[in-house]
């Protein structure tokens, strides 16, 4: 049985103080959320190199890069170079995305491709073989603090029964509008990596807010 995680996402932190922050849910979490954006794949700039640089240097929990950039066969190697653990990427801006996985392998990362909500899982079928991760976002990649969309759940199960047919590996994480009233639904639906913000950075007491998140996703049922 696969275990459930929560994984809490920077983009909602204080970036004055992010070395603090990180140290403030490091004892109750595994993985730390990393969104990188370009500025041109989504409207928006995020943080890039030196951040993960100093990230690895404050913390030994696993960083989990997700680019939303236009070029992530440039700067993914990169930034597994400065201590990031896990890449996740959009596929689509991509011209090999199979020889890409098969480089961050090498490199020493571990890998996973992201679908939008306009995106089918179908788009990525060919790539499920070859990823540890298939992050199926459940509001638009850009920006935080956005609301849950409750339309994008239907692929978190479809994505699960795919993985069961075919035999397969990858885990299933979903982010945006992740928290206590929409946790159930996601974990429920197949994902076992759950990305959490707001929930989590805005929260007084933020173990707390994570270990109310996994009770809730725990209590959704057995990932299989």
């Amino acid at each position: 049985m696969q275990q459930r995680s929560i994984a809490p996402s920077i983009l909602a932190a204080d970036f004055a103080r992010l070395g603090a922050e990180v140290a403030d849910v490091a004892e109750v979490v595994g993985t730390i959320h990393v969104d990188v954006m370009d500025g041109h794949y989504v409207p928006n700039i995020t943080l890039g190199h030196p951040v993960v640089a100093s990230l690895r240097r404050a913390t030994d929990r696993v960083l989990d890069c997700h680019l939303m950039i236009t070029d992530p066969a440039t700067y993914a190697p990169q930034l597994v170079a400065l201590g990031a653990d896990h890449i996740t990427f959009h596929p689509e801006v991509e011209d090999d995305p199979i020889a890409l996985i098969h480089d961050l392998h090498d490199r020493g990362a571990t890998v996973g491709v992201a679908i939008k909500p306009a995106h089918p899982v179908s788009m990525v079928t060919e790539l499920l073989g070859h990823v540890d991760l298939l992050l199926v976002m459940t509001v638009e990649p850009g920006f935080g603090g956005q609301s849950f969309l409750p339309e994008t759940v239907p692929k978190v199960a479809e994505a699960a029964i795919w993985r069961a047919t075919n035999d397969a590996r990858f885990r299933i994480q979903v982010d945006g509008g992740i928290g206590p009233t929409t946790v159930a639904q996601a974990a429920a639906a197949g994902a076992e990596v759950l990305v959490a913000g707001s929930s989590v950075f805005g929260a007084t007491d933020r173990a707390a807010a994570v270990r109310t998140l996994l009770d809730l996703a725990d209590a959704a049922g057995a990932v299989a």
